[in-house]
């Protein structure tokens, strides 16, 4: 199980400075990958703990990419509803070549009313859009000449597709999983929230004729309690989490070392 943390791509965290230094220190510090976040229309009064301002996520993370060197970068995740689906693919592939590799793609459906009046997108249509989306980045990844709208035309760079990890919950989350994707990242309140979800998953995919999937578990915990903390990554790897990405709030880059100092010594040596 691999152990990541979650990058505040919002708010003031979200800062050039203090952006390049919390990435640059998990690399440092050996951590497997770094995730942000994606929002593209926060309503005034629905801004707490942001302000409003978040960040791009593929531009944030193409900015990282020339930043670093080692550390993988995720989207924890980016709603594909919310995008239109060729301008979405060019960037992922772009990112991915340009990063060497490093591209983790976490996808999701949205969910804030307001952001999709502000897109024009139905919301109703999310699910559909999602898997429309999905399917549309295998073709491209799969061929170097894709055809979209009666068009065709050529798609590159075509660099290796990176994994994708449907989030949202269960069944939906896991069906686009086992059909289009490599795992699933969830936000898992508990570990025993998760069990039943990673069960059924494992089945999709036997079934499918796939190997075994990625579970990317995506959840906070508490400095206060070490012992718990301890105790809580134990039993998400006990049910079934492959990579672990901590996420905390924190005021600053001195404030994340220390989150990082804490996951390094309380929830590795949890990591199998």
């Amino acid at each position: 199980m691999k152990l990541g943390v979650a990058l505040r791509s919002m708010g003031p965290q979200s800062s050039r400075e203090t952006l390049l230094a919390c990435a640059r220190a998990a690399e440092d510090a050996g951590f497997a990958h770094v995730w942000v976040q994606d929002h593209l229309a926060i309503p005034p009064d629905d801004a707490e703990g942001s302000g409003g301002r978040y960040l791009d996520p593929l531009s944030a993370l193409a900015f990282l990419a020339g930043a670093t060197s080692r550390i993988g970068l995720g989207t924890g995740v980016i709603n594909l509803p919310y995008r239109p689906a060729l301008p979405t693919a060019k960037a992922i592939a772009t990112l991915q070549e340009l990063s060497g590799g490093r591209l983790l793609v976490g996808v999701g459906t949205g969910w804030m009313a307001p952001e999709f009046r502000a897109l024009g997108v139905p919301r109703a249509e999310r699910g559909r859009r999602t898997d429309e989306t999905l399917a549309f980045l295998a073709e491209c990844f799969a061929n170097d000449v894709v055809e979209a709208n009666g068009q065709r035309f050529l798609f590159l760079p075509r660099p290796q597709r990176p994994p994708i990890f449907v989030g949202g919950n269960a069944p939906h989350a896991l069906a686009r999983a086992a059909k289009w994707g490599d795992g699933w990242m969830p936000m898992a309140r508990d570990a025993a929230s998760l069990r039943s979800g990673v069960a059924e998953l494992r089945e999709r995919f036997a079934v499918a004729g796939r190997g075994a999937p990625e579970v990317v578990v995506l959840a906070g915990f508490s400095r206060k309690d070490p012992s718990a903390a301890a105790a809580q990554a134990r039993a998400f790897a006990d049910a079934g989490a492959t990579q672990l990405v901590f996420a905390e709030r924190y005021a600053d880059a001195a404030d994340f070392r220390r989150g990082l100092d804490f996951a390094a010594a309380h929830l590795r040596p949890q990591v199998p």
